[in-house]
């Protein structure tokens, strides 16, 4: 007799899954709200139009390139970095509407690319693009 109420007990054991698939929805739904609501610091690019000159040259832009091996040039000479600030001041004397256009040849740091977009923007340029470089 024992022996049948110990596996009717056993039987009847049963775990129920409610409550834990509640709290998993839950966590759920708190977690994708919670990731909506953050946002990512990084640098806001402006990529050009395709109705744009594709070449960066034949635009009106200022053209800063960055070299593989981290050399900057502009106008077809070679720029200190701490001079660049200055080269796009004088530029922008010139045509103040003009925007930069930083052309990057792969292998450059991503210091010296950052730190040519600071220097663009603290001359005062409205915008500045990005060009691929090879």
């Amino acid at each position: 007799m024992r022996r049948i109420a110990k596996q009717a007990e056993e039987e009847s054991a049963e775990i129920d899954l409610t409550p834990m698939l509640d709290v998993v929805f839950i966590m759920l739904i708190f977690f994708i709200v919670v990731a909506s609501f953050i946002k990512e610091a990084g640098i806001e690019v402006n990529r050009p139009d395709n109705n744009q000159p594709q070449n960066p040259e034949e635009s009106t832009s200022i053209l800063v390139r960055i070299e593989a091996d981290n050399q900057i040039w502009m106008e077809n000479r070679r720029v200190d970095a701490r001079a660049v600030r200055a080269n796009i001041q004088r530029m922008l004397a010139e045509d103040p509407e003009a925007p930069v256009t930083i052309k990057v040849t792969k292998g450059a740091e991503a210091g010296v690319v950052v730190d040519v977009a600071d220097a663009a923007r603290e001359a005062g340029v409205g915008a500045v693009n990005w060009a691929s470089g090879g």
